[in-house]
């Protein structure tokens, strides 16, 4: 990775990429720290501290802007939400699936569509915040202009980073709204770390410090190490291809193989299903009707927030982990079928003249690709759920109560890789131009 870095930092046209990339970084954090017109800091701060189940994850998500009062305070959030709305909508309009398969212009369709699905979202959550700031009294002198200019302020800075996200794919290296999300989440990892020391080794004996010392390394050693192995395993699948005749020569008979990644989705189910089980809680926050009552909303939405879960004295909102298992791995089979069709592959192969062995091409290539998809899938979402839920168990048994985990180390590391592998494509691409140039 070291090594991919300097070679990038070689080439003037990536350093230059490199460069307006870490500009954009630098922006997105000072706008963590703009605070929104108006709001007290102080209250709203507080606010989070007494509602730290409900906030943590769309905290982190945010770097920190939400507890800071900041005009980013929405995050990457609404984009994320209107980006799963629009793949379920490709699914049941098939409008929007014909335009998917338009190529570049029905892609391009779809995308402004995202644009404005994120802002009505990002108008109803800055709504939803603008008024339970109202009902608290954290906006002085309350009136209509001034919820006017909290929600302008906080949808403005969501669309802000959209924008951000889009220019590092167009001027930078790519993968720009996670880069957004992943340098949020790095944000807020010091402070994390600093309140585990905190908690969990000052003031206690030198022995049950060094002893949870040790153990907070471990897992988190064991994290990244498990994040590493999923991100880089893969299935391979042979692939032969038959010789045929091409004017006076035979060509063909080459071996192959498709790479299927274990984890085929990448960080896409674990973010679509944390900001799902995250977005009830906030909103509910702000409207004032949190988790803090007795009735079953109120338990219900206890059981969404991970901070709740392996809790030893209420073991019941543990239960809220199935329905993240569920999303899990619902949005691992629901994303790989949209980037990887497995009837398209078996066409394909069979119009270059290429079969797996010991499977007939066309209709059976089909169904075994299918077959082995699926599999891969399912291990492949269990490998993100156990990952994911490590931190989840340690941060309940010890009552750790920071916003990173499994959740946000999966989403870095696969951001990081997935980052250095398009700075290997653009420097691939550029010594096959200068060899063609030459």
């Amino acid at each position: 990775m070291l090594k991919t870095l300097q070679n990038a930092f070689k080439v003037k046209d990536i350093r230059k990429r490199i460069f307006y990339v870490l500009v954009m970084l630098v922006i997105i954090r000072l706008g963590s720290i703009i605070p929104i017109p108006g709001v007290d800091k102080e209250f709203f701060h507080g606010l989070l501290e007494g509602n730290a189940e409900a906030s943590a994850l769309a905290n982190m998500f945010s770097g920190g802007a939400l507890s800071q009062s900041a005009i980013f305070a929405l995050g990457i959030n609404p984009y994320i939400t209107s980006s799963i709305i629009m793949q379920l909508l490709t699914i049941a309009i098939p409008k929007l699936e014909e335009m998917q398969k338009d190529g570049e212009d029905g892609r391009k369709k779809i995308a402004a569509i995202t644009r404005y699905v994120t802002i009505g979202l990002a108008l109803f959550e800055g709504t939803a915040m603008a008024i339970g700031f109202g009902n608290r009294g954290w906006i002085s002198d309350i009136d209509a202009v001034k919820i006017i200019i909290v929600v302008l302020a906080l949808t403005a800075g969501s669309a802000f980073l959209m924008w951000v996200g889009e220019r590092i794919n167009e001027k930078g290296i790519g993968n720009g709204i996670s880069i957004v999300l992943a340098i949020n989440i790095i944000s807020r990892i010091p402070s994390d770390l600093f309140i585990l020391y905190e908690n969990q080794v000052r003031g206690k004996t030198v022995a049950k410090g060094a002893l949870a010392a040790v153990i907070i390394i471990t897992v988190i050693v064991l994290v990244v190490l498990l994040v590493l192995v999923l991100n880089g395993a893969l299935r391979k699948i042979p692939v032969q291809y038959s010789k045929k005749m091409q004017g006076r020569k035979m060509v063909g008979g080459q071996s192959s193989h498709i790479p299927l990644k274990i984890n085929t989705a990448g960080v896409i189910p674990i973010i679509f299903a944390s900001s799902i089980m995250s977005f009830p809680g906030i909103i509910a926050s702000f409207t004032g009707a949190g988790d803090q009552g007795t009735g079953i909303g109120a338990n219900i939405l206890r059981a969404m927030n991970s901070n709740t879960w392996f809790n030893r004295s209420q073991p019941i909102y543990t239960l809220g982990l199935l329905v993240y298992i569920v999303l899990v791995v619902f949005f691992a089979y629901f994303y790989t079928s949209i980037t990887f069709n497995p009837m398209e592959v078996a066409d394909n192969m069979k119009k270059q003249g290429g079969f797996v062995p010991g499977i007939r091409p066309g209709k059976p290539t089909t169904e075994f690709l299918t077959k082995i998809l699926n599999y891969v899938i399912f291990i492949g979402a269990i490998g993100l759920v156990i990952v994911a839920t490590i931190p989840f168990f340690f941060n309940g048994i010890f009552s750790a109560n920071v916003s990173f985990g499994g959740t946000s180390l999966i989403i870095v590391a696969g951001v990081v890789l997935d980052t250095i592998k398009q700075m290997e494509s653009m420097m691939l691409v550029r010594n096959y131009k200068g060899f063609l140039d030459d």
